[in-house]
């Protein structure tokens, strides 16, 4: 399941990090519909509001289906039908929809054949593990790469900070029976967990509910084109991009993310397991948390030259699978801090 996300960066920010190609090759960047509604956090949970892509046509039907809009959403999707006054009223869990019963299920069914596709955004996203002393966090997101670009276009402002974890949703829009405003809401699609991750499930089994799940994750521009272009690519050959992916990194981090009125960079610091699970003050910690930190509030001092550069998954192919160190080995690998971690069986 995907129950705790982290999504740091400025809306400007978001935007640039969402740049894409559209059918004519032209770089652009997706617009902001209610951008005033964006709260960046650290600790994001269901109920939450939280930023997701989707096809422009869905809020304006003369607009090209490949453009794309960014929209702050409601995380619990609310179906269309749903006919009392209050959503709250709503008397089951639509914070993750299982990928199995997607197409049967009417909470979702409906909305996913009407093409109501979007691409929800994280830094990365928190798991449990079950141990004797409790449980431990910890935050999954994509391996970040380095630019390979030896130089840029003049005037090309593509971003260079925090890859973003793409996670495939659906969404719909819910009107209050007496009349108001529309609430937009989503659902993070789940598949069975990857191998690398399965073992913070400890129970891959659970009673009446099968494996242990994870996000649906959209690894590269293509597949996120095709998720959210309802008017070129049907439903049947959506959902086939629905599957495990093995191309994602993961730290343990402090327990300090359990709760969820946590909402500082500590949440997604590194941690040593069997030492002290308090955040360690080193400098390379303080390098990434000074990053994070400028990264949220959109800091216009932030030197680029400090930090590494990366690419855009919007633009470019899907990067390799796994073999690249990753942003925070770079960071903390050389103060002996604990790298992004992959299990070995």
């Amino acid at each position: 399941m995907c129950g705790r996300t982290a999504c740091s960066l400025a809306a400007d920010n978001l935007r640039r990090a969402c740049a894409y190609r559209d059918r004519r090759g032209q770089r652009r960047q997706p617009e902001w519909e209610r951008q005033e509604r964006y709260q960046p956090s650290y600790n994001k949970g269901p109920q939450s509001s939280g930023p997701v892509l989707l096809s422009r046509r869905h809020l304006h039907q003369d607009a090209d289906s490949s453009e794309r809009v960014l929209m702050d959403m409601r995380w619990g999707l609310v179906p269309s039908w749903f006919k009392q006054d209050n959503p709250s009223k709503l008397q089951f869990n639509t914070s993750n929809c299982r990928s199995d019963t997607m197409l049967s299920k009417s909470s979702y069914k409906g909305a996913l054949l009407k093409g109501k596709r979007c691409v929800v955004l994280a830094d990365g996203f928190y798991e449990w593990q079950q141990q004797s002393g409790g449980k431990q966090p910890y935050f999954i997101y994509f391996p970040q790469t380095k630019d390979v670009k030896d130089k840029e276009m003049e005037g090309d402002e593509e971003w260079k900070g925090w890859r973003l974890l793409t996670m495939a949703g659906i969404f719909d829009c819910w009107e209050p029976p007496g009349g108001g405003e529309m609430l937009y809401t989503y659902t993070i699609i789940t598949v069975d967990a990857s191998k690398d991750v399965s073992f913070i499930h400890h129970r891959q089994v659970r009673a009446g509910k099968g494996a242990a799940g994870m996000p649906a994750i959209l690894d590269g521009d293509e597949a996120i084109r095709k998720w959210l272009d309802f008017a070129e690519v049907p439903t049947q050959e959506a959902v086939k991009l629905i599957q495990p992916t093995e191309n994602i990194v993961f730290h343990p981090v402090s327990t300090f993310v359990n709760n969820i009125r946590n909402n500082t960079p500590e949440c997604v610091a590194p941690i040593e397991l069997g030492a002290n699970k308090e955040v360690k003050a080193t400098p390379s910690n303080k390098v990434m948390l000074g990053w994070l930190k400028s990264s949220k509030e959109g800091s216009p001092q932030k030197k680029e030259n400090d930090l590494p550069k990366w690419t855009s998954q919007f633009i470019h192919s899907p990067s390799p699978k796994k073999t690249s160190a990753s942003v925070l080995q770079q960071w903390l690998g050389k103060q002996g801090q604990p790298a992004a971690k992959k299990h070995k069986a």
